[in-house]
């Protein structure tokens, strides 16, 4: 690399995260990707900041006409006053008559002189930066993979030396692509649109290789809005962002249960709540959150499978009054539709929300609710657990507590299922059960596992009634809870005690 060759921006501040500043300066980049990928919008992107900057840019087109970059344009609400437009073929010699090439294929004369003529146009404007669209032309023009990588290393050879920082966009149309084009260009930018069976449609870009220095790998969602692309780089988690063993346990306001917790959640871990629906998973994770709110801090719950009015409406009728919290922002609630949103874009709204401290408060407290609903954002299962490590990853290094809800299929008994096993990756594991006793059905709540501290091992009663969460003593009366299918093994009297007690207090 030469002394002169810095990192400049693309004009896209996500993609300069992602590449560690920017494009270097003075090299060659490809820009491969279907057509409607948005190979254009960045191509315009990168000469725009440049104007922006000063610097000439130049817009070589092979396959578009100036009219319809401008509409390009126009549609995202920019202006190219300052940018070169050049168009390289001209329309009125397309139909030229192949009987004039005499001695030459016309193919063979064509490459030489739609070669000449742009390298003619670059070294008349001496632009700083420079995008030609699109390679496909080339390809087709050379008939031959040797010839156009022979035309490639020629155009590599031209730059070098003379201060241009070149993007060539690649739409692979060809049947004959290949990865010859990989070794000559200094960096590869891979966009790619996925096909989906529901939902919007999903678009993710991936480094291939970036000579000369670190960048960040793997693929990142996008999409295209006005104004250009919207990139959401992936979450990295730095190992050495530690936290901070300072801070106190985190608290429900529930006594009970922060016994059964023995003090608490921790700050900076995770926390699974787990079993079917309607058995009060949502209604714990709450707590959590308006205790959070209530210490001065800030408590973010994203809600996938229910409105926020429903929730606010469910939280009052059990004495959790929200709407003050909401209105001052100690509380944010936002609905997620798992089917408009990506993986990656979802990371990348909670990651902005939680370094949003403008107004001093501290975000402590995130709640997704539930992991099922993000499961449905996922293009394939098999990469939610990498993507939620990370996610917890750095939530922890914020000394954040996160709180996973995930309803099981089914009600009762041992035929109760997992969408998905994320338990080894939480810190704490919440189990939540309904069971049949004397007649009623029942709930109950236990800690099974807790990383990072003691937690009592008792089984217990859960109960919402009289506008409170209300969790009882130990079942140690009864076996067989967790499976859903209880069998009682204390006095029968006792329960019969228990039952007419209960029944007068409903009467009460």
């Amino acid at each position: 690399m030469s002394q002169s060759a810095v990192d400049i921006c693309s004009g896209n501040r996500e993609l300069d995260q992602i590449l560690s500043g920017g494009f270097t300066s003075d090299r060659i980049y490809l820009i491969e990707g279907s057509p409607g990928t948005g190979k254009t919008t960045l191509g315009i992107e990168f000469l725009l900041e440049g104007a922006r900057r000063g610097e000439r840019g130049l817009y070589v087109t092979l396959s578009e006409s100036a009219a319809e970059l401008e509409a390009v344009a126009e549609s995202h609400g920019w202006s190219l006053d300052g940018i070169e437009i050049y168009e390289l073929l001209d329309p009125g010699q397309s139909f030229q008559n192949d009987s004039e090439y005499t001695m030459f294929e016309p193919a063979e004369v064509e490459l030489g002189e739609t070669s000449r003529v742009m390298l003619d146009r670059v070294l008349e404007t001496n632009p700083k930066r420079i995008v030609i669209d699109s390679l496909s032309e080339f390809r087709m023009l050379s008939q031959s993979g040797l010839r156009f990588r022979r035309q490639i290393l020629a155009l590599k050879q031209f730059f070098a030396g003379r201060s241009n920082t070149v993007l060539l966009l690649d739409d692979m149309s060809t049947a004959d692509h290949d990865l010859q084009l990989h070794s000559l260009v200094h960096g590869v930018i891979h966009l790619d649109s996925p096909t989906t069976d529901f939902g919007s449609e999903r678009r993710r870009l991936r480094v291939v290789k970036f000579r000369g220095k670190s960048f960040q790998s793997g693929y990142h969602d996008y999409t295209i809005t006005q104004g250009g692309l919207s990139i959401f780089p992936r979450i990295a988690y730095r190992s050495s962002q530690a936290r901070r063993s300072e801070l106190e346990p985190m608290l429900s306001g529930n006594a009970e249960l922060d016994a059964l917790l023995c003090g608490g959640i921790n700050p900076g871990s995770s926390t699974l709540m787990l079993g079917p629906a309607g058995v009060g998973k949502s209604t714990c994770a709450t707590m959590f959150a308006l205790e959070a709110a209530r210490r001065g801090e800030r408590a973010l719950i994203y809600a996938f499978d229910e409105s926020p009015r429903t929730l606010v409406h469910r939280a009052y009728g059990l004495g959790m009054d929200l709407e003050p919290l909401l209105a001052d922002g100690s509380i944010l609630i936002e609905p997620i539709n798992p089917g408009e949103i990506t993986p990656g874009q979802f990371a990348n709204r909670l990651r902005r929300a939680v370094d949003d401290d403008d107004d001093g408060r501290r975000t402590s407290v995130v709640v997704i609710d539930s992991l099922n609903g993000y499961l449905g954002a996922m293009p394939e299962e098999r990469f939610l657990q990498v993507q939620m490590h990370e996610l917890l990853a750095y939530l922890g290094s914020r000394d954040i507590a996160t709180f996973l809800v995930v309803a099981q299929h089914g009600m009762l008994g041992t035929g109760m299922q997992t969408p998905v096993d994320a338990s080894y990756l939480a810190d704490t594991v919440l189990l939540f059960r309904y069971f049949e006793a004397g007649g009623s059905i029942r709930q109950a709540i236990s800690v099974v596992k807790k990383r990072n501290g003691k937690h009592e091992r008792t089984i217990r009663e859960l109960q919402m009634r009289d506008g409170k969460v209300v969790i009882g003593t130990p079942l140690s009366e009864f076996r067989g809870i967790l499976a859903g299918t209880p069998v009682y093994q204390g006095p029968r009297d006792s329960l019969l005690e228990k039952r007419r007690s209960k029944e007068q207090t409903d009467e009460g």
